[in-house]
């Protein structure tokens, strides 16, 4: 289980990580403990997984910024605290990554099953956000992913025909960058669209019953995800 990386030259990386993470702050997209946090993140990712980790969280990073931005007035999020990102959401997104980043550096033997662990996670990170960010602008009908029912925008555990094509294609981005055009590509992307869609489940369940918050559900969306790599690793 070998991904073929995609190798960047570190520090224009860590450079690049760092101004985004500055400008976050600035423009209040994150707030400060949320900033420390995400660069504390990318620290450990990078620890584990190098330049190629840091590749694929960059990736969610700014792409997850700029899908939250976007048109952000037209988004009717219930159960989503207003105003910047603190760090119990940035840790819900990107905690996965970093416990599989620092257990890839504690367990060098089994390095490659937290690599994919680490891609896993960050596939659906990313396929959660863009087709919950975007869905919300270019969807059209919205259904209850239980029930299939018909329900209005901004109810947690809602999806959307568009939001849906658009969240996989973020979660085919991460599975590109991280193994190419391979099978375990193919994996990763895979395990990201099985999270996105175990996040509504979780949220029309677990999370409308108030037993869940919406950074629990996050949490175990990519920590799910990140199981489901590895296993279609090991099945096929």
């Amino acid at each position: 289980m070998q991904a073929n990386a995609i190798h960047v030259y570190p520090p224009m990386l860590f450079i690049a990580l760092f101004a985004v993470v500055v400008i976050c702050v600035k423009l209040r997209k994150l707030t400060p403990p949320a900033a420390i946090l995400a660069a504390v993140i990318g620290a450990v990712v990078y620890l584990g997984s190098g330049d190629h980790g840091i590749l694929l969280l960059c990736t969610f990073f700014i792409l997850g910024v700029l899908a939250t931005s976007y048109k952000k007035k037209l988004k009717p999020f219930e159960g989503v605290p207003a105003g910047p990102r603190n760090a119990g959401q940035v840790f819900a997104n990107g905690g996965v990554a970093a416990i599989a980043g620092l257990l890839a550096y504690l367990d060098p033997e089994h390095d490659s099953i937290y690599q994919l662990m680490l891609a896993g996670s960050l596939a659906s990170a990313l396929a959660d956000t863009l087709s919950s960010e975007l869905g919300m602008i270019y969807g059209r009908r919205f259904y209850n992913i239980l029930s299939l029912k018909k329900e209005a925008m901004g109810l947690d555990g809602l999806i959307s025909l568009e939001g849906t094509l658009i969240g996989a294609a973020g979660a085919g981005l991460i599975g590109l960058l991280y193994a190419g055009f391979s099978q375990l590509a193919f994996f990763t992307a895979s395990a990201g669209i099985f999270g996105n869609a175990m996040d509504s489940v979780l949220g029309a369940s677990l999370e409308r019953k108030k037993y869940l918050n919406n950074d629990a559900v996050n949490f175990l969306n990519t920590l799910l995800a990140a199981l489901a790599a590895v296993t279609l690793d090991l099945i096929f």
